[in-house]
């Protein structure tokens, strides 16, 4: 993470945040529009969790995939340009309470993500916005990675509903510089969890 504004630090009217039960595309879009009025860029490059938006446009994306209410991304060119961008659109901001969702800025070679997984992101654009984002099973060689519940409901919910394949993300692992020996462990500890309660659901 590049930066953020904690929302600890807003005053009492500004945690009258609306929460929106789940993401969708138009929303986030409509944060990048907003990103783009004030920097200038128009490529972002979408991490995290709302990462799975990338495939909206084809698949109906469970409800536990997009959860989260803030965007993680960076602008493609210059991405330490999205901290610039911290006042206007990051947590406690005006467009964060009026909108529910905010800008997070990341960077890029914080999560850890297979080999190649550049040439695999999924492009989307309205107007001259353009939404770089990550592959769902590269977005979940990261969530293993980092193991939180969240990590776990999210990559379950894909699997079920076949937005996800464990084949497919085991693959992927073995091509994946992890940061050392326990970090790998415990993403395939995580993997091997998903695969049990997928194994128990179609029981």
């Amino acid at each position: 993470m590049l930066g953020r504004r904690r929302l600890g630090q807003c005053n009492e009217a500004e945690l009258a945040v609306r929460r929106d039960p789940r993401m969708n595309a138009d929303a986030l879009f409509a944060l990048l529009a907003e990103a783009r009025r004030h920097c200038g860029h128009t490529q972002y490059v979408v991490v995290g969790s709302l990462s799975v938006l990338g495939v909206s446009e084809v698949s109906a994306i469970p409800a536990d995939m997009v959860l989260s209410i803030d965007a993680d991304c960076y602008t493609l060119t210059d991405p330490g340009r999205a901290l610039d961008l911290q006042d206007a659109l990051g947590e406690g901001s005006v467009f964060h309470i009026a909108n529910g969702i905010y800008l997070d800025p990341v960077n890029p070679k914080l999560p850890t993500l297979p080999d190649r997984w550049e040439t695999r992101l999924i492009k989307l654009q309205r107007g001259d916005v353009v939404a770089l984002f990550l592959e769902p099973h590269d977005a979940a060689v990261s969530k293993l990675t980092r193991g939180e519940d969240r990590d776990f409901r999210w990559i379950l919910a894909g699997a079920r509903a076949n937005i996800l394949s464990l084949s497919t993300i085991a693959i992927r692992m073995k091509a994946t510089s992890f940061l050392d020996d326990d970090e790998h462990a415990a993403a395939e500890e995580l993997l091997a969890k998903v695969k049990s309660a997928l194994s128990r659901g179609k029981r």
